[in-house]
């Protein structure tokens, strides 16, 4: 006679394993997915940004249209004051014949800084080399292709009133 052991093993309910497998895959397919959308929306906001900021900008410049520099009046003849109007520099010129001069800061090359520089008596870029009238803003050399856009200026007791030409 022989005897026969029957040694069963446990059973294992098909599609547990794969139901396990299916779960991990799952997760994966969306952690995946979510950082996919995260790294789309960090390419895509800076692009954003770059589209939108020059209708933002033209908006809030458009939106001042005169500002009141308390005390400048006391500003000595050959001297200057940067300022803001609205969102760009602007300088305020107190010339040496008595005259007041107020125009935007920024080159219309590549759109730095520019400065007044009273031992020469100019407009300087020190970005390339512009160089601007210090009584018109029109540029006289290097590679400016506009002139500085110029401001109105009334001078009163109270301040200088800087307001759009």
């Amino acid at each position: 006679m022989s005897s026969h052991i029957l040694i069963e093993e446990p059973r294992v309910t098909p599609g547990i394993e794969q139901q396990a497998e299916a779960k991990t895959r799952r997760a994966f397919l969306i952690a995946a997915g979510v950082a996919g959308a995260c790294y789309a929306g960090a390419l895509a906001y800076p692009i954003y940004r770059y589209l939108a900021s020059p209708v933002e900008s033209a908006q809030s410049e458009a939106a001042v249209t005169e500002v009141t520099l308390k005390d400048a009046q006391k500003l000595p003849p050959g001297s200057v004051l940067m300022f803001k109007f609205g969102t760009r520099p602007a300088l305020l010129i107190h010339h040496v014949d008595d005259r007041w001069v107020s125009m935007t800061a920024v080159c219309t090359h590549l759109g730095c800084t520019v400065q007044y520089e009273a031992q020469a008596d100019r407009i300087h870029c020190s970005c390339h080399g512009g160089v601007y009238n210090p009584y018109t803003g029109a540029n006289v050399s290097g590679p400016p292709p506009k002139p500085l856009k110029q401001f109105k200026v009334a001078v009163n007791e109270a301040g200088v009133l800087v307001s759009r030409a």
